[in-house]
């Protein structure tokens, strides 16, 4: 196997992983109480990997999954907090309350055993 093989399929690994943790961390907002409103959206700005319902408000959720909790909140950066804020702005446009629909916007991460830490309000409005 080729080096450009090995990276191609550390790639489709992370993403097939990336997909499971989203799925998973959504089916634990469902259960307590939130629908699901978009998974993966994306906005000119950039995507927002899930979109919940809370009432009359939406949650915008970043999902981070590694080998632990720490490495995952590792990898969120002021540049993507920038992003999500962005492509929340461009999502909200549609939206009847608009930018006036109270939001939050939280970090689920999901470790190497499958267990999920939600970090609600992990980043205010930028």
């Amino acid at each position: 196997m080729t080096a450009g093989s090995q990276k191609q399929q550390r790639g489709q690994t992370a993403y097939l992983a990336g997909l499971a943790a989203e799925s998973r961390i959504a089916q634990d907002y469902e259960r307590r109480g939130f629908a699901v409103a978009r998974m993966r959206w994306r906005g000119k700005s950039g995507e927002i990997d899930l979109i919940l319902r809370d009432g009359e408000g939406l949650i915008f959720v970043e999902v981070k999954h590694s080998r632990s909790f720490a490495r995952a909140a590792e990898r969120v950066s002021p540049a993507q907090m920038r992003r999500i804020y962005r492509s929340a702005e461009e999502y909200l446009a549609g939206e009847p309350a608009g930018q006036l629909t109270n939001v939050r916007f939280d970090v689920a991460m999901m470790d190497g055993q499958g267990m999920i830490e939600i970090i609600e309000n992990a980043f205010g409005h930028g």
